[in-house]
């Protein structure tokens, strides 16, 4: 599927309902390109499953990202504790823990404003469902518009595994959601 699908509503169960009728319609194929308009925030979700063959290996990845307020100059990632870290020390980030045990020591995060970062992780299960994921980032990372060859900066959930199992991905877009609302209102 090379289109990308457009769902929008008020509500999460609004758009999801949409969304999972797409998503059971798409059930065959390697790739999912959506874009979700829910409460005047927009998410990109893009599922990409290569599979590979003959010599070449395969790929997966599930990345889900959003447009936030350029208004001010806050930085954060987040990685598993085992992930090599590429992120590398941001100038002005500083790797901090956020006062939760189980999810501090299954993610490093960096970032450059720790209270924004901890009222962000402030819910039990988004900081279940995010340090229960392996090989992925989460981040705020800036990319040129072409409208306007500006950057830009995006929320981001990249994960090396393709998810097209519709409850699976629901519950990732519900957590991505929520980071994504919240750093907004901090």
């Amino acid at each position: 599927m090379d289109q990308t699908l457009t769902f929008s509503g008020n509500t999460e169960d609004e758009v999801w309902t949409q969304l999972n009728s797409a998503l059971v319609a798409n059930n065959d194929s390697f790739q999912f390109h959506a874009e979700v308009n829910q409460a005047g925030k927009t998410t990109i979700i893009d599922v990409d499953i290569d599979p590979g063959g003959g010599f070449e290996g395969g790929y997966e990845t599930t990345t889900l990202s959003a447009v936030v307020s350029p208004e001010n100059d806050f930085r954060f990632a987040i990685h598993p504790e085992s992930f090599v870290d590429e992120v590398g020390k941001f100038f002005g980030m500083e790797d901090i823990e956020i006062g939760y045990p189980e999810f501090d020591k299954k993610v490093i995060i960096k970032t450059n404003n720790a209270e924004k970062v901890k009222y962000a992780f402030k819910d039990s299960q988004v900081r279940s469902a995010i340090g229960n994921l392996t090989n992925f980032t989460l981040g705020i990372v800036h990319y040129t518009v072409p409208e306007t060859d500006q950057k830009v900066p995006f929320l981001e959930l990249r994960i090396e595994h393709g998810i097209m199992e519709p409850e699976a991905l629901r519950t990732i877009y519900h957590v991505f959601y929520n980071v994504l609302t919240e750093i907004e209102l901090k």
